[in-house]
């Protein structure tokens, strides 16, 4: 006879595949017609709020694994601010000015860039960055992103330019900004200014080389020398600078030595004589004498193949660790060669044009490529006997974050803000240790930076961007910026953008009669640089937080890659603290970099980049999702097909533990069956504690944004306690007994407090099969999404710890009978483990404990006969159960019904059966 119709097999319409790439599609409609967004902030009106503030993206290219990240991350904060009970507006952003989209821009015009106008250019620009703004924001409200994506803001909307020339017309009034010829970081790709933040550190072969200065004139004091050439001997990895050099630097806390080789006369440190004369190939040479660096200071030497000297300065920069202990200076080309040549009274000399080539004014190298000059200046040192050694070495240099090319140190007119002279430094320091950095190295990293950093060049020489909003007397050209033409350009900004500026005249934006204080006349041009667009984002906290009713500042949080420490959350720091006097964030958190599963940089060399839509057309957001809690974010994160092929199996793992316990509901109603919890077994009330401890766990990895705690937690909550022990041992009990039998109704309701709690849990990460699951729930929940629920709360009444222990040494009897079963079953003495009779001896404790929980503990081993009896040690036998097999519940028994209309069943069935 066929039983199967007698038991409560398990019913569920919820797919076992997810179906992802369509389904998710289906459910962002579902929430798009809902206006869920809407719904949360309307439901948490007067709840406290949480703000995260998004850092603008730029709107250049489709998203990438390393935007997903963060968007993702960003995504799971808000959607669990939410479920905690705060009101948690998103507003996304977009960072639309600078130099990638003018030169994609200009790639596109190609030659009609010579004959448009600076406000076509900008339209073209403009353009651009619309498309990209809207095909952008597709792709992240793909990954399940849920935000007030109808009214985000955009850096190039007119109110934002105009709050942009608000925020840097106050340092200007102030007196913070200062324009000055200096060497900054200079991209002659670019053909403009960088600032440290644009600067990405890249390994590179240079040619290192040691350099001969001849002393000018043989004082007195050298007198006692053999006769023969004296040398000061420089080192640098810069060959190309020497055209520029002014002086020769020599570290006033080193001791210098004269010594004597085959025909000549060398200075250099003590320590490096051994190392330069080893690479040399000098085998015989001679100390002299050691020279006090007081005793060299001031000497005069000869620039190696030009017509000038070279004067010794003192600087306490010069390292030893290499080289020759001694540099040479150019102060057109250096930071610390500027600051020596400010001290020294000299010319900040640099004669190189914006394109990297040299001027008219260098003998031998005039209109060459300062990088191709290398050679060249080599050859001409070996040439004149100048050259003692040269060799290629690797080392860290700075390129330019956008072409990804080599920059120069170019000493050129620029803005900057001064960040020591009105104190913005210190401040900036003080209001860095207000925040709670996450990880909490983020703090030193940023206070290092800031610390080290030189005064902020601002100004740009490009066309897509906000212009510097100041003016130059057309006679003496000193610059004149007033209050009254500050809010006449805001203004005009506000209205029309910031392409006003390069459409109108000088005359147009400044009030009538004003004239230069300098020289009294009444003309003037405008500015042509623009700000650099770090100044534009880092105003976010001007133009958002504080001009948003809904918002707030300083906002609860900024979260970015930890390459942001020197790029938005500085700049943002330095805008905030210098205007506004405080941080704009109260934490900050930052995430790693996306690598392959070797830890390697993606890179189309390596073949080793995966694309978002690659992931979600095959498997759907709700993988990339899961992926970002896979490991700690807060180190490099790895994605790989071998570990995208784990998170399926991760995936499928907790979609059928939500299905399962969906599907043993079926004919559940939690109004009338629910069982209170002194009538559910000592399982149910295991898993329950189990359950609350997991709740804790999980909300407070929400809390502390831990989000790989809660991927590991939930998937072994799934796996073991869930699949491997709880379900496992109950699905005898979920099968056969009787529908509305106590003990199922139990497990029934302690199944359903799994399940919706488990859907809770997950929603913020997996957004979509959460809510789907939550659809599957809708005749027993209220809420019509999931993220309409709160959080479950742990139910400290449900914590027995006593419990969780005794069931811990049952799960270690447990493995070791489960452990001879498979021994039994490799023999084929046993098939299935119901198949088996299990004599258990064990000692005294734990004989108490199993006649305790005797029942369960047989349902645990999933066996059919259980003998145990007290002993001095653990002993388990194995043997084929007694009797018959029950063709209803598959448990064997010495007493099988054989009479209609029950025929072969047990007595446990037949009773069930009858009743």
């Amino acid at each position: 006879m066929d039983y199967k119709h007698t038991l409560n097999l398990p019913s569920t319409t919820f797919p076992m595949k997810g179906n992802l790439p369509v389904k998710e599609k289906q459910i962002l409609e579902f929430w798009k017609g809902i206006d869920l967004y809407g719904r949360l902030l309307e439901q948490h009106g007067s709840d406290p709020t949480f703000i995260l503030h998004d850092g603008p993206p730029y709107a250049n290219g489709h998203i990438h694994l390393g935007t997903a990240l963060n968007k993702i991350l960003k995504d799971i904060i808000v959607r669990s601010r939410f479920m905690a009970g705060f009101r948690a507006d998103y507003v996304p952003g977009w960072d639309c000015h600078g130099l990638p989209i003018e030169t994609q821009v200009e790639k596109e015009i190609k030659e009609k860039k010579e004959v448009l106008t600076k406000t076509q250019v900008r339209q073209y620009c403009r353009q651009y960055a619309e498309r990209f703004v809207a095909i952008q924001k597709d792709e992240f409200k793909r990954l399940g992103g849920l935000g007030d994506w109808d009214h985000p803001y955009i850096t190039m909307d007119h109110e934002y330019q105009a709050t942009i020339v608000e925020e840097i017309a106050q340092f200007f009034q102030r007196g913070d900004v200062y324009r000055q010829k200096k060497p900054v970081h200079w991209c002659i790709n670019c053909t403009t200014a960088l600032a440290e933040a644009e600067i990405e550190y890249e390994m590179k072969r240079s040619a290192s080389i040691y350099v001969k200065f001849p002393l000018a004139d043989r004082e007195e004091r050298f007198q006692s020398y053999p006769p023969k050439p004296i040398f000061m001997l420089i080192w640098t990895t810069t060959p190309w600078t020497l055209p520029a050099n002014l002086a020769i630097a020599i570290n006033p806390e080193f001791t210098y030595v004269a010594f004597e080789v085959k025909e000549e006369i060398y200075f250099a440190v003590k320590e490096l004589v051994e190392d330069i004369t080893q690479k040399a190939g000098i085998t015989d040479y001679r100390i002299i004498e050691e020279i006090e660096p007081e005793q060299l200071r001031r000497l005069h030497f000869r620039h190696p193949f030009i017509d000038r000297p070279s004067v010794v300065v003192l600087a306490d920069y010069v390292a030893k660790d290499v080289g020759t202990g001694v540099v040479h200076i150019a102060p057109g080309h250096g930071e610390e060669d500027y600051g020596t040549g400010l001290e020294h009274g000299m010319d900040v000399y640099s004669p190189v044009d914006a394109h990297g080539r040299f001027t008219d004014d260098v003998d031998f190298f005039r209109g060459m490529n300062v990088f191709a000059s290398n050679q060249h200046v080599i050859a001409k040192l070996q040439e004149l006997g100048r050259l003692l050694y040269t060799e290629e070495i690797e080392h860290s240099y700075p390129h330019c974050w956008r072409c990804k090319k080599p920059v120069i140190f170019r000493a050129t007119e620029q803005w900057f803000i001064s960040l020591d002279k009105n104190g913005l430094r210190e401040r900036a320091l003080a209001e860095i240790d207000r925040v709670k950095w996450i990880p909490v190295w983020g703090r030193d990293r940023i206070y290092g930076m800031l610390q080290a950093r030189p005064d902020w060049c601002i100004s740009r020489q490009r066309t897509w961007g906000v212009p510097i909003t100041i003016f130059y007397c057309g006679k003496c050209a000193t610059p004149y910026w007033s209050r009254e033409s500050f809010e006449r350009i805001i203004g005009e900004v506000k209205q029309h953008g910031a392409d006003i500026w390069f459409e109108k005249e000088a005359a147009y934006f400044i009030p009538e009669g004003t004239t230069c204080p300098a020289c009294g006349n009444g003309s003037f041009v405008k500015e042509e640089d623009i700000l650099d667009v770090w100044f534009d984002s880092g105003v976010s906290q001007a133009a958002v937080l504080k001009k948003r009713k809904e918002l707030k500042f300083p906002c609860d949080m900024y979260l970015e890659g930890s390459d942001q420490h020197r790029g938005w959350f500085h700049s943002s720091l330095l805008v905030s603290v210098g205007n506004s006097g405080v941080a704009p964030y109260r934490s900050v958190l930052t995430h790693g970099f996306v690598v392959d599963g070797k830890g390697r940089k993606m890179s189309k060399s390596l073949g080793n980049i995966i694309a978002p839509e690659e992931v979600i057309q095959k498997y759907g957001a709700e993988l990339l999702r899961l992926w970002v809690t896979y490991e700690d974010y807060r180190d490099d994160i790895r994605i790989s097909k071998e570990i995208v092929d784990r998170l399926v199996e991760t995936y499928r793992r907790i979609r059928n533990t939500f299905r399962f316990l969906h599907a043993n509901i079926f004919d559940f109603n939690p109004e009338t069956d629910r069982v209170t919890y002194e009538r559910l077994s000592p399982l149910d009330g295991w898993l329950l504690s189990r359950l609350q401890r997991l709740i804790q766990r999980v909300l407070e990895a929400y809390e502390s944004y831990a989000f790989n705690a809660i991927y590991h937690s939930i998937h072994n909550f799934c796996t073991v306690d869930l699949s491997a022990l709880y379900l496992d041992i109950v699905k005898d009990r979920m099968y056969v007994e009787k529908k509305d039998s106590v003990k199922r109704r139990a497990s029934q309701t302690v199944i359903f407090e799994t399940l919706l709690s488990l859907v809770k849990l997950t929603a913020p990460i997996l957004a979509f099969t959460s809510d789907e699951m939550w659809s599957y729930l809708k005749d027993w929940v209220k809420e019509e999404s999931v993220f309409l629920a709160a959080f479950p709360k742990v139910r400290e009444d449900l914590v027995d710890a006593g419990l969780e222990e005794e069931w811990e040494r049952i799960w270690r009897i447990r493995e070791a009978v489960n452990k001879k079963l498979e021994e039994k079953r490799v023999e084929k003495v046993i098939g299935h483990p119901l198949d088996a009779k299990v004599i258990l001896e064990v000692p005294a404790d734990e004989y108490r404990l199993l006649r305790k929980f005797e029942e369960e503990f047989k349902d645990s081993l999933i066996v059919s006969q259980l003998d145990m009896k007290e002993g001095p040690a653990q002993e388990i036998n194995i043997q084929r159960a007694e009797g018959e097999k029950c063709q209803r519940c598959w448990q064997y028994s010495t007493t099988i019904f054989k009479e209609d209309p029950y025929v072969n069943i047990c007595p446990r069935c037949k009773d069930i059966l009858t009743s």
